[in-house]
């Protein structure tokens, strides 16, 4: 299972993906000094690769549950299926 960005706890994605969309609303609306640009960026890049981990184990949570009765064939969402509308 994914873990959390390291320096916040990060109770879920969906807060994870929040705070993603806050930090790079602030980065282009706010002017920020070079030190603050480095730890938003930083910290955008934790929540982006624990929101990418979550994902990829969500998704191989439903290929499992997806697998066929006959010798465990694992099925694939088509393309542009399951995704955020």
């Amino acid at each position: 299972m994914p873990k959390p960005p390291a320096d916040k706890k990060t109770p879920g994605f969906e807060d994870a993906l929040k705070e993603l969309e806050d930090i790079v609303r602030s980065m282009e609306s706010d002017p920020l000094s070079l030190e603050d640009s480095l730890a938003a960026y930083q910290r955008g890049v934790e929540l982006m690769r624990f929101c990418r981990e979550t994902l990829a184990a969500a998704e191989r949570r439903v290929q499992v549950l997806e697998q066929d009765g006959d010798g465990g064939r694992l099925a694939d969402f088509p393309p542009g299926e399951g995704a955020a509308p």
